[in-house]
């Protein structure tokens, strides 16, 4: 590899770590317009290990259902860590791991949810940037009051509704 390659490469994985890092981000601080910003037009979810169906989508109902579920949460945080790209000309793979924090002040138990895995992020070089085209999440642990995901959604449809 030439050092102008090399160069490249740590460009590469930066900048992908980059969009990774603002799905967090633009998630924990209700940010819709950046979060949109990061995806392709057209995406493929898989976020099944927490019972939703995976499936090929818009990414502007992708972001839309996640400002209606996230106005019903108290607080988030979502964290990323151990990178670790593949990266293929302009195609990447971004394998990361993930600690999400979910709270909800409620009468049926614990007020928090946490959930911890990884998630397998699909990139593409775009004239705009890399783009995610596709998140599989994978859920391997989780402590709390589950009820908080229940909750958080029948919250976020009732704020989302009156606005």
């Amino acid at each position: 590899m030439t050092p102008e390659q090399q160069v490249q490469m740590l460009v590469d994985r930066a900048e992908i770590s980059d969009v990774v890092n603002r799905y967090a981000t633009g998630l924990d601080t209700h940010n819709w317009p950046l979060l949109r910003s990061i995806f392709l037009d057209e995406i493929d979810m898989d976020f099944s290990s927490v019972h939703m169906r995976p499936g090929r989508m818009k990414a502007d109902d992708w972001v839309e259902s996640a400002r209606v579920l996230f106005a019903g949460f108290d607080a988030t945080q979502h964290l990323s860590a151990n990178h670790v790209h593949d990266i293929r000309g302009d195609e990447a793979t971004c394998t990361s791991y993930m600690r999400a924090e979910h709270f909800v002040i409620n009468d049926e138990g614990e007020n928090y949810y946490t959930m911890g895995g990884y998630y397998v992020n699909q990139l593409v070089r775009t004239p705009g940037g890399w783009k995610l085209s596709g998140v599989t999440l994978n859920v391997t642990w989780n402590r709390g009051n589950r009820h908080v995901l229940r909750i958080a959604t029948k919250r976020g449809r009732e704020r989302t509704a009156a606005s």
